[in-house]
């Protein structure tokens, strides 16, 4: 029902401002159920990890002396949760979409190759966001105004609720090139064909590797915290 409010908003809004930001009315009804798409899968509202339960009951002592490291195998279950979300969480919304208003569909391997990776991409970039916001209960004790805001920046500058394409002057470019952007609108962008793929995968594959790399830093830096969190 959210997916079918929004394409209903975008049509109005195409209707009255025809080619706005270079979609046209399909590409936009597209976008709204390609974002949709995307909610599960890249968890853009938030959560979708155990470790702030884990270190608000100190059984996150117990990971860190585990022979695999913390970060990567809670990016492989991240991973298989995108993609188990994906194919249930996913694919439907899509579907009803294209059932009730006509989608737009990629054309070509080479556009369906560029969008796997950007979906790739995205979820790294989105579990690399995640990870940050869950490692700071270790500081916080209390993650929850950190989640709020996380919700809050993703929902709206990952181009869910609108197409970052349309913010206006500075906004919009600042917005483009935040790592939310690397979420929902690069890989929408990939499946319309409305961008560069390769300019689009390096961009995500920076913020993916940023993200990262500022987990890594802050997993060496939980293991000095932890020690007085669950006794």
């Amino acid at each position: 029902m959210f997916g079918i409010l929004r394409a209903y908003i975008l049509i109005a809004l195409w209707q009255a401002r025809p080619g706005l930001a270079g979609y046209d009315v399909a590409q936009a009804v597209t976008f709204c159920f390609v974002t949709q798409a995307f909610i599960g899968p890249m968890q853009l509202f938030g959560g979708g990890l155990a470790i702030p339960q884990r270190i608000r009951s100190g059984d996150i002592a117990l990971d860190l002396v585990r022979p695999a490291p913390l970060q990567l195998w809670t990016l492989a279950e991240d991973l298989g949760r995108a993609g188990y979300l994906l194919l249930v969480r996913g694919i439907p919304p899509m579907l009803v979409g294209a059932a009730l208003f006509g989608i737009v569909v990629p054309d070509g391997p080479g556009r369906w190759a560029g969008l796997l990776a950007g979906l790739l991409l995205g979820v790294i970039t989105s579990f690399g966001w995640r990870y940050l916001v869950a490692l700071s209960a270790c500081w916080l004790a209390d993650d929850r105004g950190v989640n709020i805001a996380s919700t809050v920046l993703t929902t709206f500058l990952s181009g869910l609720v609108l197409p970052l394409t349309i913010f206006p002057g500075w906004l919009g470019d600042v917005a483009r090139v935040l790592p939310w952007a690397a979420m929902a609108q690069a890989p929408a962008d990939l499946y319309l064909g409305t961008a560069p793929v390769l300019d689009t995968l390096a961009f995500q594959a920076f913020w993916a590797a940023a993200l990262l790399a500022l987990g890594a830093l802050g997993t060496r830096a939980i293991r000095h915290k932890v020690v007085i969190q669950g006794g």
